[in-house]
């Protein structure tokens, strides 16, 4: 397994939930951060309270990754102070709760360039520098969403999907490189999504919500074993596993009444 001390780790929707807990999981590991989120305030907080208890170097870059120019603005910046991401966590992402015929198309929009356009051209940035190297790990936040369809949530879980299916195919393509993806599949999970998504009255956040650090802990294990697919939560795990042996049509539905706002 991998040890991160003095490496430079890059995390995206670093400013709270899940990003947050994996920005402290690499600190306590000796890992230098490079954390990008939206608040300027925030960010320069986590650095605060990162420096004050870990010995590493916290560099904080407030960005938007929804505008196409930001993650090269990110790869660029970093290369003019010699800095290389050697472990990528591409994190930041949103939910949307609707029909899509009833939803805002510029939302629906944005997700998929936040949830995908984002991922996927930091990695084509970054990627290059760790083969190069021989070594690189990247991180991709997924969710068990990417295994089905789910009315009201089609754009997300549809985003959520290619996340998987992008990160199976290029971690197979990068075998033997020195460099491995790792894709986490949360559940329900103690953040802001809820309320970003609009779901606060869904049936689905009446269920047990794991906690944002447990979830972070998970991944990050699995990064370290170069693990390609991780699905957090014994009984999510359980559920995907069932899913593949029922029709399509019947758990697209479940997912459906799961979700639905009450």
């Amino acid at each position: 397994m991998d040890s991160f001390k003095g490496r430079y780790v890059l995390i995206t929707g670093a400013s709270m939930g899940i990003g947050y807990e994996f920005a402290k999981l690499f600190a306590k590991n000796g890992a230098n951060l490079v954390l990008i989120a939206r608040s300027k305030d925030k960010l320069l907080g986590i650095k605060k309270e990162i420096e004050n208890e870990y010995d590493v170097n916290t560099i904080v870059m407030v960005k938007d990754l929804i505008t196409g120019n930001a993650p090269i603005e990110i790869y660029n910046e970093l290369k003019e102070k010699n800095i290389n991401a050697d472990v990528l966590v591409n994190n930041a992402g949103f939910g949307y709760y609707g029909e899509f015929s009833e939803t805002d198309l510029n939302r629906q929009l944005d997700m998929i360039r936040l949830n995908v356009m984002s991922l996927v051209q930091l990695t084509g940035l970054f990627l290059p520098d760790m083969i190069e190297k021989e070594y690189g790990k990247i991180l991709n936040v997924g969710s068990i969403a990417g295994f089905q369809g789910i009315p009201t949530h089609s754009v997300y879980s549809a985003t959520k999907a290619f996340v998987l299916l992008f990160s199976e195919s290029i971690a197979d393509e990068l075998e033997g490189t020195g460099v491995t993806v790792t894709c986490l599949c949360p559940g329900s999970t103690v953040t802001n999504f809820f309320e970003t998504a609009a779901m606060k009255r869904s049936r689905l956040h009446k269920f047990r919500l794991m906690k944002a650090d447990k979830v972070a802990k998970i991944g990050f294990d699995a990064l370290k074993k170069n693990k390609t697919i991780i699905i957090s939560g014994t009984g999510n795990k359980i559920a995907m596993f069932l899913e593949r042996f029922l029709p399509r049509k019947f758990v697209t539905n479940l997912a459906g009444r799961v979700n639905k706002v009450q």
